[in-house]
């Protein structure tokens, strides 16, 4: 389905919430928003996959409808693993769900703040950081370094900002064209902004690199980028 909803002018905008109307047109919504999404969601599954082995686990911490659960069950074929896929959204897990046919697979209605990684091989948070109040970001990845293996791998991806003003004007200029150029209107996207202005808080790279670190892993890759959205491998 066609993601229309900030197509028509709202006299009152709403914080964005991934709720039953999102979750009906994510795809088509991440697809037309992301620069890249359809290379990073296979890529992340291949890398996740290839580090699970043959009896690892899996948590895919944010997982909305499912798709990156679902690049990695593809990409692994042993019957011993398990990917997990949390969200806090009931519409996201339902779809994830109906999404997601392999037994292999458990989706869990749950804040990821509160769940028990215990053992995980491979942790991704797929875009969802950026959702988290800052305040509780180091907490959390704390967390997640205690809790799973130790040759354990931690997938993060996300939309990074510039403090360099210049770059950080190119690289906005050239997401807002490539988000034109994939249909959205300048209405649609002024509208969108304002409904993740309260929600969605952008770090520096720097600011992750040493998130991980002070986190208490060892080592830390940027595997991919594109504009301003960056993907990392953070070791144990």
């Amino acid at each position: 389905m066609r993601d229309q909803i900030y197509q028509s002018n709202q006299n009152q905008i709403v914080d964005f919430a991934f709720n039953t109307e999102v979750a009906a047109v994510f795809p088509d919504m991440i697809r037309r928003s992301v620069p890249g999404y359809e290379t990073m969601v296979p890529v992340t599954g291949l890398i996740a996959a290839r580090h699970l082995g043959e009896t690892g686990c899996a948590f895919d911490l944010g997982c909305s409808l499912g798709a990156t659960s679902l690049a990695i069950l593809q990409q692994n074929s042993n019957p011993g693993v398990t990917v997990i896929g949390v969200d806090d959204s009931e519409p996201m897990i339902n779809g994830a769900r109906q999404t997601v046919d392999d037994p292999r697979a458990q989706f869990v209605l749950q804040d990821l703040r509160e769940t028990d990684v215990s053992g995980a091989r491979v942790i991704v948070l797929n875009l969802v950081l950026q959702f988290i109040d800052p305040t509780e970001r180091l907490a959390l990845l704390q967390r997640l370094r205690q809790q799973m293996d130790n040759d354990g791998l931690l997938i993060v991806s996300e939309k990074v900002r510039h403090d360099d003003p210049w770059l950080h004007e190119l690289y906005d200029g050239h997401h807002l064209a490539w988000k034109q150029a994939n249909g959205y209107s300048s209405l649609e996207v002024s509208q969108k902004r304002t409904a993740l202005e309260n929600v969605m808080h952008i770090d520096t790279e720097d600011d992750h690199l040493a998130r991980f670190k002070t986190a208490g892993f060892s080592s830390t890759t940027q595997w991919y980028r594109c504009m301003n959205w960056a993907s990392f491998l953070v070791y144990c």
